[in-house]
């Protein structure tokens, strides 16, 4: 049996998924390692544990049993993550939590398709993001979210990843760019709370499915911001950011958000109200745009009620 052949043979099979676009063959062998743990200490009643040393003593027989199994869970993650708005590796929050999302997906099997599973799935998974709970040696963590997370799908206690989580709206803030995994979480809770590109009207997920070139860009332009001399921890925050097509991006350019937003109107031949429609798609109040009001702007946008609505569905749900 040769471990190479096999590990090249499987990223070959993956890398269709942008979302595994880089992953590496110690997160495969980490994830194979805990869902092989997970098995076996239901048996033996073992503790559950896929840490470095447990990954090096992983026998050949359990690599060849749960290899598969893993390779499938990362394919229902992959699907589960366009679910939630995560279509590529690079808005990945933690690439890390890909282990323990493996190993449940491969658990559940086919009981991963319903609804109300998925849905706590998807609570684990943000809470674990905007808690940022997997910033460093995390494998404690991955033993715990597996039979946690599996035990409360079977009407068990709520996982301790979801316990241990919190975000306070002053954190936003301090979000200045894609390092961070609550940065990168809150464009993917904007995306699926069905916020649209100004310009086309499109939802973003569409953007991104035809690759028109959809990222992350300023509400008040750099360049507007500095000319005030407005503070940068303000107007590089991810406050000041949402997602936007290339094109609608080229439109705003340093200018007023009251003179894109004309400019948007001019040309594509858009009302203003439907303009204010989309706008409002950001968590943004048009007003606060239409009358360059940065510091109404900010300090609505990161208010509790704004942060509350993106992600309590996801975080609050018991």
């Amino acid at each position: 049996f040769n471990l190479r052949q096999d590990w090249d043979a499987r990223v070959q099979r993956l890398e269709s998924f942008k979302v595994l676009d880089g992953l590496e063959a110690t997160t495969f062998l980490t994830a194979v390692t805990l869902l092989a743990s997970y098995e076996t200490s239901k048996t033996i009643k073992s503790a559950v544990s896929c840490k470095r040393k447990d990954v090096l003593k992983l026998p050949l027989d359990s690599y060849k049993a749960y290899a598969d199994r893993i390779e499938k869970g990362l394919v229902l993650a992959s699907r589960f993550l366009a679910r939630e708005k995560v279509f590529d590796s690079r808005s990945l929050p933690y690439s890390t939590q890909l282990i323990p999302l493996s190993a449940i997906c491969a658990v559940l099997g086919d009981r991963f398709d319903q609804d109300a599973i998925r849905n706590r799935i998807s609570q684990w998974l943000w809470s674990g993001v905007f808690g940022e709970l997997y910033g460093g040696a995390s494998e404690t963590r991955f033993a715990m979210d597996l039979p946690d997370v599996v035990a409360w799908i079977d009407g068990g206690e709520q996982p301790r990843t979801i316990r241990d989580s919190s975000f306070a709206p002053t954190r936003l803030l301090s979000l200045q760019t894609r390092l961070s995994a609550a940065y990168k979480g809150l464009m993917a809770m904007l995306m699926k709370s069905g916020c649209d590109d100004f310009l086309s009207g499109d939802a973003m997920e569409i953007n991104d499915y035809f690759e028109l070139s959809i990222d992350i860009h300023h509400i008040f332009p750099k360049k507007y911001c500095e000319d005030r001399k407005i503070q940068r921890k303000f107007w590089n925050s991810v406050v000041n950011k949402t997602m936007l097509s290339a094109r609608t991006n080229r439109i705003i350019g340093g200018n007023a958000p009251s003179e894109y937003l004309k400019k948007i109107e001019v040309d594509s031949s858009m009302s203003s109200e439907r303009l204010d429609e989309i706008v409002a798609t950001h968590q943004i109040k048009p007003e606060h745009l239409r009358g360059d009001a940065f510091q109404e702007f900010i300090l609505d946008r990161s208010s509790d009620r704004k942060s509350t609505r993106l992600n309590s569905s996801h975080v609050s749900q018991s």
